[in-house]
């Protein structure tokens, strides 16, 4: 059954793989002999090093980010696997989402980093057994399907599968950042929208949230977990 699983290319790139956790950042084979177009070593490499330092910000909002509390994780837009590879621990499980309308599909290159991932289009329910989330981290995705589906829809869906006390890491446009803030001001998200790691002129912004802990009647729970976690989750500007 090993080959009808994980069946190697054959040009033999499957002899080049590095033992995890090496794999995270070594060039994947497909990278290496330029089998994915528009990507090359370099565009590779500077991706690394942009998610470094973008979880690097996350990690400067959120205190608690690589602490363990977030055990499964989920990006919602996954690239070239760099955010999780950046925000890589032995204690916490990430699931790698390609949305099926993205421009280049690299899952594959996910695959070669040793990292668990699938195709999803967004603009449809997500298969979450056995689990939920604790962290949803969503780059772009609202700006990948603008006049695609509502916007509601897709942060109904973040709502249903994240955990209660989750969080959630939104990078898009602030146009779109607006919108969606307002929209989630009625999910009894707790939301803050923080500049770009280099600075307010960037149009580029960060929102960042905590679904609370409710109940259908409205009466909200101040579990003692739930008010030092939010304390933790410290929602302040980068500058």
């Amino acid at each position: 059954m090993e080959t009808c699983i994980t069946p190697f290319p054959n040009d033999g790139a499957g002899d080049q793989l590095k033992p995890f956790p090496e794999r995270l950042y070594a060039v994947p084979p497909r990278i290496a002999s330029g089998s994915v177009p528009g990507i090359s070593v370099d565009a590779y490499l500077k991706d690394n090093t942009m998610w470094k330092k973008h979880v690097k910000a996350y990690k400067r909002i959120n205190s608690i980010l690589d602490t363990g509390r977030y055990r499964n994780i989920m990006d919602m837009n996954a690239g070239l696997g760099g955010f999780v590879a950046a925000i890589y621990s032995s204690k916490s499980w990430v699931m790698n989402v390609m949305p099926t309308i993205a421009k280049k599909n690299t899952l594959g290159v996910i695959y070669e980093r040793g990292l668990v991932g699938i195709y999803h289009d967004w603009c449809e329910g997500f298969s979450t057994y056995p689990r939920t989330y604790d962290l949803i981290h969503a780059n772009g995705v609202f700006s990948l399907y603008k006049n695609k589906c509502n916007l509601e829809d897709i942060l109904i869906e973040m709502d249903r599968i994240l955990h209660p006390e989750g969080a959630v890491i939104i990078r898009d446009e602030v146009d779109v950042l607006v919108k969606v803030k307002k929209i989630v001001a009625g999910m009894r998200w707790d939301t803050r929208m923080v500049d770009h790691e280099d600075g307010p002129l960037v149009p580029e912004k960060i929102l960042v949230a905590v679904k609370q802990y409710w109940t259908v009647d409205g009466v909200q729970y101040s579990l003692i977990n739930n008010q030092t976690m939010l304390r933790s989750f410290s929602l302040h500007s980068l500058d």
